[in-house]
């Protein structure tokens, strides 16, 4: 599985500490089980809720294509709500 992701962003993200993780730390997420829903329709965009290390998060992305395949473009990310816990543990 390839990533794509805004390294600036990335750092942006990690300084802040409502989610103190970048994107380098969530690929993590898509190593475990985690639970999978369509966001939008207009980019297509898959929110995924699963682990990184001890916490559950949220992340935002774009499957694209490159001149090597597919990869997952990550766009957002944040640590995972009650509902979004909820879900996970119903689902997953």
């Amino acid at each position: 599985m390839r990533f794509s992701f805004d390294i600036r962003k990335s750092a942006r993200l990690r300084a802040n500490p409502q989610r103190g993780i970048g994107f380098e730390e969530a690929r993590e997420l898509f190593s475990r089980p985690y639970w999978l829903d369509r966001r939008s329709d207009v980019p297509e965009q898959y929110l995924a809720v699963g682990w990184v290390g001890e916490r559950l998060f949220s992340v935002v992305f774009e499957i694209r294509e490159d001149h090597d395949g597919e990869l997952f473009h990550l766009v957002t990310l944040w640590r995972s709500t009650r509902e979004e816990i909820r879900l996970y543990e119903d689902n997953s």
